[in-house]
């Protein structure tokens, strides 16, 4: 793994435990067990370091998109299935992951920089997410794609940080399977 990939997976682990006011340099080389001024070395100011996390956490949810894809036509029952054990990793194996994305979206709306990094982070998944929908025959895939997206990020939400009771594995996987059947259109 290179080093600004090492820095950058530390950059994630720190915003997900210390918040976005907690990410600094120090505390990045801190997580990265790495002598004091690396990250600083790498990424000179702390907006190339909020950069660098969403670099890192698009590409490796693109990546996993890839590597999860089923081969074949894509079909409903794929998708569906693909959504859930999406969601689902991102709540047992991933909570670090969408907690620093979560506080990056929040400091995004003081710094456009990083919202317009987020929002074309965020198009490359909704452009895959549209390809299926496409090679499904829905029609206005990039806008089902789009709204399908957040309606999963929003269940991801409520699970974790929201302020409803957390469904148990079984309610959210019939949750996710209402939202994308309702998507597709499938009954």
């Amino acid at each position: 793994m290179e080093r600004r990939d090492v820095l950058a997976d530390a950059a994630i682990a720190v915003l997900a435990r210390a918040g976005s006011r907690g990410l600094t340099h120090r505390a990045v080389d801190g997580a990265a067990g790495l002598p004091e001024g690396t990250s600083s070395y790498y990424f000179r100011t702390r907006s190339a370091l909020l950069q660098a996390c969403v670099d890192r956490m698009a590409a490796r949810t693109l990546s996993e998109m890839a590597s999860g894809a089923p081969p074949g036509p894509a079909t409903v029952d794929g998708l569906v299935a693909a959504a859930v054990a999406t969601v689902g990793r991102w709540l047992a194996d991933d909570q670090e992951r969408l907690l620093a994305r979560w506080e990056l979206a929040l400091e995004s709306t003081r710094r456009p920089e990083l919202g317009a990094a987020l929002q074309a982070a965020g198009a490359r998944v909704r452009e895959r997410v549209a390809a299926t929908f496409a090679a499904l025959d829905i029609t206005e895939p990039e806008r089902r794609a789009h709204d399908l997206v957040a309606c999963l990020d929003g269940l991801a939400f409520d699970q974790l940080a929201g302020a409803g009771a957390p469904r148990d594995t079984a309610a959210l996987r019939a949750a996710i399977t209402d939202v994308v059947r309702g998507f597709t259109g499938a009954p």
